[in-house]
């Protein structure tokens, strides 16, 4: 399985309860390809650096995870085709170097998680 990290945006017009339903639904949309999520980011609304179909900012949600490869294009379909997701991005950690980057990466978020809880 491959190390992945992918961040969405979510549209800013929605409710605190939308916005929990549309990420969960990326969360169930990663638990039908089996991928397993190592961790979540959840750096909540902000602005963006250019206007997204006419919005000026956004939710923004990083989940670090693993899945097969063979996967990853029906994850990103899932994400195209919801119109609650204005924008997203997915970047594969495969070398030896990008892998510890990786794992510290998730072991930051993990921390901060458990340092808001």
């Amino acid at each position: 399985m491959n190390c992945y990290e992918t961040l969405f945006v979510v549209k800013p017009t929605l409710t605190e309860e939308e916005i929990t339903s549309q990420i969960q639904k990326v969360k169930d949309a990663l638990a039908k390809e089996n991928g397993t999520l190592l961790a979540t980011n959840d750096m909540g609304m902000r602005k963006l650096a250019y206007p997204v179909d006419k919005h000026l900012r956004g939710y923004y949600t990083v989940f670090y995870y693993q899945v097969d490869g063979a996967s990853i294009a029906e994850i990103e379909r899932n994400l195209k085709v919801n119109e609650n997701i204005i924008k997203f991005l997915t970047i594969k950690y495969s070398k030896k170097h990008e892998v510890k980057q990786f794992d510290s990466l998730v072991e930051k978020a993990n921390k901060t998680v458990a340092t808001e809880a």
